[in-house]
Protein backbone atom coordinates (compact mmCIF):
# COMPACT_ATOMS: atom_id res chain seq x y z
CA UNK A 1 0.00 0.00 0.00
CA UNK A 2 1.45 3.22 -0.92
CA UNK A 3 1.91 5.66 2.33
CA UNK A 4 0.94 9.55 2.25
CA UNK A 5 2.86 11.88 4.47
CA UNK A 6 0.95 13.85 6.48
CA UNK A 7 3.35 17.10 6.57
CA UNK A 8 3.24 16.84 2.96
CA UNK A 9 -0.70 15.97 1.84
CA UNK A 10 -1.57 19.49 4.55
CA UNK A 11 0.97 21.59 2.50
CA UNK A 12 -0.30 20.14 -1.17
CA UNK A 13 -2.65 22.38 -2.69
CA UNK A 14 -4.35 22.42 -5.70
CA UNK A 15 -5.37 25.68 -8.29
CA UNK A 16 -9.18 25.36 -9.47
CA UNK A 17 -8.92 27.62 -12.72
CA UNK A 18 -12.99 27.24 -13.36
CA UNK A 19 -13.49 30.00 -15.57
CA UNK A 20 -10.42 32.21 -14.78
CA UNK A 21 -9.27 32.14 -18.49
CA UNK A 22 -12.39 34.39 -19.21
CA UNK A 23 -11.94 37.46 -16.96
CA UNK A 24 -14.44 39.65 -18.75
CA UNK A 25 -17.52 36.86 -17.91
CA UNK A 26 -16.75 36.80 -14.51
CA UNK A 27 -20.01 38.88 -13.45
CA UNK A 28 -22.71 37.47 -16.04
CA UNK A 29 -20.99 34.00 -14.98
CA UNK A 30 -21.63 34.82 -11.38
CA UNK A 31 -24.81 36.36 -11.78
CA UNK A 32 -25.76 33.26 -14.07
CA UNK A 33 -24.82 30.34 -11.33
CA UNK A 34 -26.35 32.17 -8.91
CA UNK A 35 -29.70 32.62 -10.96
CA UNK A 36 -29.43 28.79 -11.41
CA UNK A 37 -28.65 27.38 -7.71
CA UNK A 38 -31.18 29.55 -6.28
CA UNK A 39 -33.60 27.85 -8.94
CA UNK A 40 -32.37 24.58 -8.36
CA UNK A 41 -32.56 25.16 -4.69
CA UNK A 42 -35.86 26.52 -4.49
CA UNK A 43 -37.44 23.92 -6.76
CA UNK A 44 -36.01 20.83 -4.87
CA UNK A 45 -36.80 22.24 -1.40
CA UNK A 46 -40.08 23.26 -3.20
CA UNK A 47 -40.99 19.72 -4.28
CA UNK A 48 -39.61 18.03 -1.46
CA UNK A 49 -41.92 20.39 0.68
CA UNK A 50 -45.02 19.74 -2.01
CA UNK A 51 -44.74 16.59 -1.75
CA UNK A 52 -44.53 16.00 2.07
CA UNK A 53 -47.82 18.45 2.64
CA UNK A 54 -49.95 17.11 -0.21
CA UNK A 55 -51.95 13.61 0.46
CA UNK A 56 -52.68 13.61 -3.59
CA UNK A 57 -48.58 12.71 -3.54
CA UNK A 58 -48.76 9.70 -1.42
CA UNK A 59 -48.13 7.55 -4.04
CA UNK A 60 -44.57 5.74 -4.75
CA UNK A 61 -43.70 7.48 -7.48
CA UNK A 62 -43.48 10.90 -5.34
CA UNK A 63 -41.44 8.68 -2.64
CA UNK A 64 -38.56 7.98 -4.73
CA UNK A 65 -39.25 11.90 -6.68
CA UNK A 66 -38.70 13.42 -2.81
CA UNK A 67 -35.87 11.58 -2.71
CA UNK A 68 -34.41 12.52 -6.38
CA UNK A 69 -34.67 16.05 -5.29
CA UNK A 70 -33.01 15.55 -2.17
CA UNK A 71 -29.85 14.17 -3.84
CA UNK A 72 -29.80 17.08 -6.40
CA UNK A 73 -30.19 19.27 -3.19
CA UNK A 74 -27.14 18.25 -2.16
CA UNK A 75 -25.25 17.95 -5.26
CA UNK A 76 -26.04 21.24 -6.27
CA UNK A 77 -24.82 22.41 -2.81
CA UNK A 78 -21.63 20.54 -3.01
CA UNK A 79 -20.62 22.01 -6.25
CA UNK A 80 -22.46 25.76 -7.07
CA UNK A 81 -21.01 27.48 -3.76
CA UNK A 82 -17.40 26.71 -4.34
CA UNK A 83 -17.81 27.69 -8.53
CA UNK A 84 -19.33 31.21 -6.83
CA UNK A 85 -16.55 31.78 -4.41
CA UNK A 86 -14.03 30.97 -7.82
CA UNK A 87 -15.55 33.75 -9.36
CA UNK A 88 -15.01 36.10 -7.10
CA UNK A 89 -11.76 35.54 -5.38
CA UNK A 90 -7.91 35.55 -6.50
CA UNK A 91 -6.92 32.60 -4.07
CA UNK A 92 -8.82 29.58 -5.85
CA UNK A 93 -6.75 27.29 -3.81
CA UNK A 94 -8.34 24.26 -2.19
CA UNK A 95 -6.28 21.38 0.11
CA UNK A 96 -6.13 17.98 -1.15
CA UNK A 97 -8.62 17.42 1.85
CA UNK A 98 -11.16 19.41 1.29
CA UNK A 99 -11.08 18.24 -2.50
CA UNK A 100 -11.71 14.41 -1.52
CA UNK A 101 -14.51 15.61 0.51
CA UNK A 102 -16.14 17.25 -1.99
CA UNK A 103 -15.35 14.44 -4.46
CA UNK A 104 -16.62 12.01 -2.24
CA UNK A 105 -20.17 13.56 -1.60
CA UNK A 106 -20.37 14.70 -4.77
CA UNK A 107 -19.47 10.82 -6.01
CA UNK A 108 -22.12 9.99 -3.29
CA UNK A 109 -24.55 11.97 -5.22
CA UNK A 110 -23.72 11.03 -8.26
CA UNK A 111 -24.15 6.97 -7.63
CA UNK A 112 -27.56 7.51 -5.21
CA UNK A 113 -29.04 9.42 -7.92
CA UNK A 114 -27.98 7.00 -10.38
CA UNK A 115 -29.53 3.91 -8.70
CA UNK A 116 -32.58 5.93 -7.92
CA UNK A 117 -33.59 6.66 -11.54
CA UNK A 118 -33.13 2.46 -11.95
CA UNK A 119 -35.68 2.46 -9.39
CA UNK A 120 -37.86 5.11 -10.90
CA UNK A 121 -37.77 3.03 -13.73
CA UNK A 122 -39.01 0.06 -12.07
CA UNK A 123 -41.68 2.27 -10.40
CA UNK A 124 -43.06 2.69 -13.99
CA UNK A 125 -42.25 -0.49 -15.30
CA UNK A 126 -44.74 -2.12 -13.06
CA UNK A 127 -47.40 0.88 -12.99
CA UNK A 128 -47.84 0.42 -16.39
CA UNK A 129 -47.27 -3.48 -16.92
CA UNK A 130 -49.09 -4.59 -13.73
CA UNK A 131 -51.28 -1.87 -12.59
CA UNK A 132 -53.09 -4.35 -10.35
CA UNK A 133 -50.60 -5.94 -9.02
CA UNK A 134 -48.58 -2.08 -8.08
CA UNK A 135 -49.60 -1.87 -4.45
CA UNK A 136 -47.51 -5.63 -3.81
CA UNK A 137 -44.38 -5.16 -5.90
CA UNK A 138 -44.05 -1.57 -4.65
CA UNK A 139 -45.70 -1.42 -1.27
CA UNK A 140 -44.32 1.22 1.08
CA UNK A 141 -41.60 -1.05 2.49
CA UNK A 142 -40.52 -2.27 -0.58
CA UNK A 143 -40.17 1.57 -1.59
CA UNK A 144 -37.93 2.31 1.58
CA UNK A 145 -35.85 -0.77 1.31
CA UNK A 146 -34.96 0.57 -2.51
CA UNK A 147 -34.09 3.95 -1.50
CA UNK A 148 -31.96 2.90 1.57
CA UNK A 149 -30.08 0.63 -1.03
CA UNK A 150 -29.78 3.32 -3.40
CA UNK A 151 -27.85 5.29 -1.00
CA UNK A 152 -26.00 2.31 0.52
CA UNK A 153 -25.27 1.56 -2.42
CA UNK A 154 -24.03 5.54 -3.41
CA UNK A 155 -22.43 5.59 0.02
CA UNK A 156 -20.01 2.04 -0.79
CA UNK A 157 -18.88 3.08 -3.83
CA UNK A 158 -17.55 6.92 -2.90
CA UNK A 159 -15.98 4.98 -0.49
CA UNK A 160 -13.90 2.60 -2.80
CA UNK A 161 -13.94 5.65 -4.82
CA UNK A 162 -12.26 7.55 -1.95
CA UNK A 163 -9.53 4.76 -0.79
CA UNK A 164 -8.16 4.29 -4.30
CA UNK A 165 -7.19 8.49 -3.68
CA UNK A 166 -6.19 8.12 -0.12
CA UNK A 167 -3.45 5.24 -0.64
CA UNK A 168 -1.81 7.93 -2.98
CA UNK A 169 0.81 10.28 -2.26
CA UNK A 170 0.44 13.97 -2.65
CA UNK A 171 3.69 15.82 -2.94
CA UNK A 172 3.07 18.97 -5.13
CA UNK A 173 0.98 21.66 -6.13
CA UNK A 174 -0.84 21.54 -9.84
CA UNK A 175 -3.22 23.56 -11.62
CA UNK A 176 -6.29 22.05 -12.43
CA UNK A 177 -8.01 23.74 -15.72
CA UNK A 178 -12.03 22.65 -14.11
CA UNK A 179 -14.01 24.03 -10.96
CA UNK A 180 -14.77 21.17 -9.17
CA UNK A 181 -13.04 18.55 -7.60
CA UNK A 182 -13.22 15.14 -9.81
CA UNK A 183 -11.33 11.89 -9.61
CA UNK A 184 -9.12 12.65 -12.58
CA UNK A 185 -8.23 16.35 -10.73
CA UNK A 186 -7.25 14.52 -7.34
CA UNK A 187 -5.04 11.88 -10.03
CA UNK A 188 -3.46 14.27 -12.02
CA UNK A 189 -1.69 15.91 -8.38
CA UNK A 190 -0.46 12.51 -7.32
CA UNK A 191 3.01 11.34 -7.43
CA UNK A 192 2.70 8.17 -6.85
CA UNK A 193 1.79 5.04 -9.59
CA UNK A 194 -2.08 5.46 -9.87
CA UNK A 195 -2.73 2.39 -12.14
CA UNK A 196 -4.45 0.71 -9.54
CA UNK A 197 -6.77 3.39 -8.99
CA UNK A 198 -7.35 3.97 -12.86
CA UNK A 199 -8.31 0.27 -12.65
CA UNK A 200 -10.52 0.83 -9.65
CA UNK A 201 -12.29 4.03 -11.25
CA UNK A 202 -13.24 2.38 -14.77
CA UNK A 203 -14.46 -1.01 -12.87
CA UNK A 204 -16.73 1.23 -10.74
CA UNK A 205 -17.82 3.43 -13.63
CA UNK A 206 -18.57 1.25 -16.19
CA UNK A 207 -20.40 -1.26 -13.68
CA UNK A 208 -22.41 1.49 -11.93
CA UNK A 209 -23.49 3.08 -15.64
CA UNK A 210 -23.96 -0.53 -17.58
CA UNK A 211 -26.22 -1.84 -14.38
CA UNK A 212 -28.56 1.05 -14.43
CA UNK A 213 -28.31 1.62 -18.07
CA UNK A 214 -29.63 -1.65 -18.37
CA UNK A 215 -32.38 -1.72 -15.74
CA UNK A 216 -34.03 1.20 -16.94
CA UNK A 217 -33.55 0.25 -20.80
CA UNK A 218 -35.34 -3.47 -19.93
CA UNK A 219 -38.24 -1.68 -17.76
CA UNK A 220 -38.74 0.52 -20.81
CA UNK A 221 -38.10 -1.90 -23.84
CA UNK A 222 -41.13 -3.83 -21.34
CA UNK A 223 -43.54 -0.26 -21.04
CA UNK A 224 -43.73 0.11 -24.70
CA UNK A 225 -44.46 -3.46 -25.74
CA UNK A 226 -47.14 -2.93 -23.36
CA UNK A 227 -48.52 0.72 -24.75
CA UNK A 228 -48.00 -0.65 -28.21
CA UNK A 229 -50.64 -3.40 -26.89
CA UNK A 230 -53.25 -1.26 -25.72
CA UNK A 231 -56.39 -0.55 -27.77
CA UNK A 232 -57.11 2.69 -26.40
CA UNK A 233 -55.68 5.59 -27.36
CA UNK A 234 -56.82 7.42 -24.03
CA UNK A 235 -54.78 4.85 -21.92
CA UNK A 236 -51.54 4.94 -24.63
CA UNK A 237 -51.50 8.89 -23.94
CA UNK A 238 -52.02 8.25 -20.15
CA UNK A 239 -49.09 5.81 -19.96
CA UNK A 240 -46.80 7.51 -21.73
CA UNK A 241 -47.86 10.13 -19.77
CA UNK A 242 -46.82 8.30 -16.46
CA UNK A 243 -43.23 7.77 -17.85
CA UNK A 244 -42.47 10.76 -19.61
CA UNK A 245 -41.22 13.04 -17.02
CA UNK A 246 -38.73 9.81 -16.07
CA UNK A 247 -37.40 9.16 -19.51
CA UNK A 248 -36.92 12.88 -19.63
CA UNK A 249 -34.83 13.23 -16.72
CA UNK A 250 -32.89 9.55 -17.75
CA UNK A 251 -31.92 11.49 -21.07
CA UNK A 252 -30.24 14.39 -19.31
CA UNK A 253 -28.51 12.73 -16.59
CA UNK A 254 -27.04 10.20 -19.05
CA UNK A 255 -26.58 12.04 -22.30
CA UNK A 256 -23.80 14.41 -21.01
CA UNK A 257 -21.98 11.04 -19.49
CA UNK A 258 -21.97 9.66 -22.82
CA UNK A 259 -21.18 12.55 -24.69
CA UNK A 260 -17.91 13.52 -22.48
CA UNK A 261 -16.73 9.73 -22.16
CA UNK A 262 -17.74 8.08 -24.73
CA UNK A 263 -17.08 10.22 -28.17
CA UNK A 264 -13.42 9.72 -29.01
CA UNK A 265 -10.88 12.48 -28.32
CA UNK A 266 -13.69 14.59 -26.80
CA UNK A 267 -11.81 15.45 -23.31
CA UNK A 268 -9.61 16.66 -25.48
CA UNK A 269 -11.24 20.21 -25.55
CA UNK A 270 -10.92 21.33 -21.65
CA UNK A 271 -13.34 24.15 -22.65
CA UNK A 272 -15.89 21.18 -23.76
CA UNK A 273 -15.15 19.21 -21.07
CA UNK A 274 -15.96 21.67 -18.78
CA UNK A 275 -19.20 23.26 -20.27
CA UNK A 276 -19.99 19.35 -20.21
CA UNK A 277 -19.47 19.34 -16.67
CA UNK A 278 -21.46 22.39 -15.79
CA UNK A 279 -24.74 21.05 -17.49
CA UNK A 280 -23.91 17.65 -15.61
CA UNK A 281 -23.20 19.03 -11.43
CA UNK A 282 -25.30 22.12 -11.60
CA UNK A 283 -28.36 22.52 -14.29
CA UNK A 284 -29.49 19.04 -14.23
CA UNK A 285 -30.13 19.73 -10.55
CA UNK A 286 -32.04 22.89 -11.75
CA UNK A 287 -33.61 20.57 -14.32
CA UNK A 288 -35.19 17.86 -12.27
CA UNK A 289 -37.78 19.83 -10.21
CA UNK A 290 -39.20 21.58 -13.34
CA UNK A 291 -39.34 18.41 -15.41
CA UNK A 292 -41.71 16.97 -13.17
CA UNK A 293 -43.40 19.58 -11.83
CA UNK A 294 -44.55 21.45 -15.39
CA UNK A 295 -46.13 17.86 -16.32
CA UNK A 296 -47.91 17.07 -13.75
CA UNK A 297 -51.44 18.73 -12.16
CA UNK A 298 -51.32 17.55 -8.83
CA UNK A 299 -48.03 19.45 -7.84
CA UNK A 300 -49.06 22.54 -9.84
CA UNK A 301 -52.46 22.70 -8.18
CA UNK A 302 -50.73 22.20 -4.47
CA UNK A 303 -48.25 25.02 -5.12
CA UNK A 304 -50.77 26.92 -6.27
CA UNK A 305 -52.41 26.39 -3.23
CA UNK A 306 -49.44 27.21 -1.25
CA UNK A 307 -48.80 30.38 -3.24
CA UNK A 308 -52.02 31.84 -2.53
CA UNK A 309 -52.44 30.09 1.29
CA UNK A 310 -54.28 32.47 3.43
Amino acid sequence: MVTTDSNQSTAVMLILLGFSEYPQLKVPLFLLFFAVYAVAVLGNVGMIVIIKISPKLQSPMYFFLKHLSFVDLCYSTIVIPKLLENLVIEDRSISIGCCVTQFSFGMTSVMTEMALLAVMAYDCFVAICYPLLYTVYVSPKWCVLLVTVAYSWGIINSIVLIYSLLILSYCETKIIDNFACEYSTLLSATCSDKHFSEIILYITANFNVLSTVIIILTSYIFIFVTIFKMHSSSGRYKALSTCASHLTAVTIFYGPMFFLYCIPNIQNSSLVVKVGTVFYTVVIPMLNPLIYSLRNNDVKETFWKLMYFK
